[in-house]
């Protein structure tokens, strides 16, 4: 009786481990943004990690997760010819 107890109880977790650990929804859950726009993809330097994207709140560029051999952060997503990829243009300081 004991075994059929414990069988039950153990039984939802071993199922568990068959589902897909990270869903299509989870994309938008983790902050990354699932799909690239075209204009991104065409215009991004090569060595960048596009699966891990996500737009800086601050400035509105896009940034990208490195993995170094020491940390993993953030570096801005840059075009071929090292500029920045924005979603907007800077803001222009109010001067004269």
């Amino acid at each position: 009786m004991n075994h059929r107890i414990l069988l039950l109880c153990i039984s939802p977790l071993a199922f568990s481990a068959c589902a897909n650990v990270a869903p299509e929804e989870a994309a938008a859950e983790n902050g990354f943004i699932g799909e690239l726009p075209e204009d991104v993809l065409a215009i991004a330097a090569p060595f960048q990690d596009l699966n891990a994207v996500m737009i800086d709140p601050t400035d509105g560029c896009f940034v990208y997760r490195h993995a170094g051999p020491v940390e993993t952060t953030f570096l801005p997503l840059r075009t071929v010819s090292g500029r920045p990829i924005c979603t907007r243009l800077p803001e222009q300081s109010e001067t004269g």
